[in-house]
């Protein structure tokens, strides 16, 4: 086994290995960017180094520097994690060239899989299931659509070198074609440098499940499913394991074609590989088809690790290290249900704009396991991906393992920045999702009803007035009067209108207040503060923001009634930055005629493109950026013309 390792990731993946290679007896080298110095990767390490700016291609993209820190540091091995350099192979190449081992598969392996077109035609070769369609090489316009027309509509384009959604276009009449076509390889040009795209069959009900295999460069054994159909935007949000509704018979064919899939490229280490599945009658062993295998450990593979109680980071050091698979397929099993849920910073109301924010607070439950690469006082940065947690759960069945799913998210705080755990609260009390009948366009169907906000209810705005006035905690009111009560007001808000809310302060144990018309009466008993006989929820203040942790987080401000907001009604004139980002494009030019939602500029953030839309009719004045520009959130980008 290794002595030591270099983790050349950062955020709960890297939190994540250090984990398991600690409780090992492995030392752990972390590696950070500028605005990493201070993360819970580097506390967590045996020791860190330096290797450059906050933007990935000056610091975790940059494969000459961390494998130098490596041999600095004396590190035998690296592991990648997932994202950044995990997929690689050039990477893997030189950190074998330097004398380092590579924990996770071959050069040969990654390239394999690497391009989405050929792997299918290594797949079928294999004998493992694909998807009808064309991942042939002619990329003529006229070629793709002739081959769309024999498939039969509807059909995806998908990039060949694509991921995470990216380059990817549902086309459903053939007069289309052509516009969706452009629009995927445009995309695809930009996010991969690779603008080649195939095109495949669209399922009507689809589901994504998925096969976490393990190899030992000869072998391999799979590890059963993970249904990770609960999905926005063909990003995951929701994943379980194992698949509801899943026959022996289907998953004894589906977990044999994952193995076929690592053997045949000689995979050593953790992978998975994805198939789409028609379940539109059922779960049924001959409607499902290969779509990618993933060549690194997955993000949701707690799931899988809660059901077979294998650590798969652990594995992953063993087999890098020489040793054997540690079980056989007949020495693994499933013991019950788990559930992962991805909590963002993220604006769910917005159209889940990514957010920053420093976290106030960040506690979870006991009895949950949260992944996490932050702590309370960091902050969420527009650098990297907005995730907070992972929240996982297990139990001896689908239905309680949801159900403890659901009471986690509910008692999960998190204070600072907007979040989507409303959503996933809404998720986990789905109906249709509850009773299995799960596809990947569930979210897309409902969408409005689960963006739904929890409203602030007058309890919570009492909550949220004694925190304001130091009377949640104290052992008496201030000022108290022993003969009449005392009276305090405090203005707040809550719904984008201040509104003074007064109490009466009738002795240290009871409170009269008055909210919107409302008298409740407020009461000590037990150590608690009670309202109609149930205790006020708990809440955090910061900087004159109070969160009440119901509801999934609500926010009241505490507002100076002195104070005067100049900035109240916004200026549809102005376009600017939500948020700190990079100026990918600039489409508007001075004196140009926009209409309402026509895009004017592109802004990367938190590993996403956003376009920038007018909010008005009109001619742009003046272009205030400019392609490449970095700006902070609230940076005025282009100004229309006064209507």
């Amino acid at each position: 086994m290794f002595d030591k390792i270099l983790i050349a990731n950062r955020g709960e993946i890297a939190c994540r290995v250090m984990e398991t290679a600690q409780a090992m007896g492995v030392r752990c080298v972390a590696v950070h960017s500028d605005v990493d110095a201070g993360a819970k990767h580097v506390a967590m390490a045996d020791e860190a180094v330096h290797i450059g700016g906050p933007a990935p291609a000056d610091s975790y993209l940059k494969g000459d520097v961390i494998i130098q820190a490596a041999l600095d540091t004396g590190a035998q091995a690296i592991h990648p994690g997932y994202g950044f350099l995990s997929e690689n192979p050039e990477f893997v190449d030189a950190v074998e060239a330097a004398g380092l081992t590579f924990i996770g598969p071959s050069a040969d392996a990654i390239r394999a899989m690497g391009l989405k077109d050929a792997a299918k035609v290594l797949m079928d070769k294999a004998g493992v299931p694909v998807v009808p369609g064309y991942h042939g090489e002619n990329q003529d316009p006229e070629h793709l659509s002739g081959a769309a027309d024999t498939i039969g509509y509807p059909v995806l384009i998908k990039a060949v070198a694509g991921g995470g959604g990216k380059g990817m276009r549902l086309v459903e009449r053939s007069e289309d074609f052509a516009d969706a076509l452009d629009s995927a390889r445009s995309e695809a040009k930009t996010a991969f440098g690779n603008d080649a795209v195939l095109v495949e069959k669209f399922v009507s009900k689809p589901r994504h499940i998925e096969i976490q295999i393990f190899g030992d460069g000869t072998h391999a054994v799979h590890l059963f499913e993970r249904d990770c159909s609960l999905q926005r935007r063909h990003q995951k949000v929701i994943e379980e394991a194992p698949a509801p509704g899943m026959t022996e018979d289907m998953r004894t064919a589906m977990g044999q074609a994952g193995v076929r899939a690592a053997e045949a490229i000689g995979y050593k280490g953790a992978g998975t590989v994805e198939f789409i599945v028609d379940a539109s009658d059922g779960l049924r062993a001959d409607r499902f088809w290969f779509m990618e295998m993933n060549t690194r450990l997955q993000v949701e593979h707690p799931v899988t690790e809660a059901i077979t109680g294998v650590d798969l980071v652990e594995w992953q050091l063993r087999v890098a290290a020489g040793e054997s698979l540690p079980k056989r397929q007949q020495d693994l099993s499933i013991n019950g249900h788990s559930f992962e849920a991805r909590l963002y910073a993220e604006d769910v109301p917005k159209g889940f704009l990514p957010a920053t924010g420093t976290l106030t607070h960040l506690t979870f439950p006991t009895g949950v396991r949260a992944d996490s690469g932050v702590r309370s006082g960091d902050t969420i940065s527009p650098w990297y991906d907005p995730m907070i947690s992972k929240v996982i759960v297990h139990g001896p069945t689908r239905d309680v393992a949801l159900a403890r799913l659901s009471r986690a998210l509910e008692q999960t705080q998190v204070a600072g920045t907007v979040t989507n755990l409303a959503f996933l609260g809404a998720l986990a009390t789905h109906a249709g999702f509850a009773a299995g009948d799960v596809d990947t366009g569930l979210i897309g169907r409902d969408l409005d009803d689960l963006v739904q906000q929890p409203e602030v209810q007058p309890h919570h705005v009492v909550a949220a007035g004694m925190a304001a006035l130091g009377l949640d905690t104290c052992e008496t009111a201030d000022g108290f009067s022993l003969w009449e009560p005392l009276v305090q007001s405090v203005t707040l808000d809550w719904t984008g209108e201040p509104e003074r809310i007064d109490l009466r302060v009738d002795t240290a144990d009871r409170q009269r207040w008055t909210v919107q018309g409302h008298d409740l009466t407020v009461e000590r008993r037990g150590g608690a503060w009670r309202t109609d006989g149930n205790a006020l929820p708990m809440t955090s203040i910061a900087d004159s923001v109070v969160t009440v942790f119901d509801g999934y987080g609500l926010v009241v401000h505490v507002q100076d009634p002195l104070d005067r907001d100049t900035s109240a009604g916004g200026d549809s004139n102005v376009i600017v930055a939500p948020m700190p980002g990079l100026v990918k494009a600039v489409f508007a030019t001075a004196g140009q005629a926009v209409s309402e939602g026509d895009r004017l500029a592109v802004l990367e953030a938190m590993k996403m493109e956003h376009a920038l839309l007018a909010a008005r009719d009109g001619i742009v004045a003046e272009v205030l950026t400019e392609a490449g520009a970095q700006v902070e959130a609230g940076a005025a980008l282009v100004r229309l013309e006064d209507d």
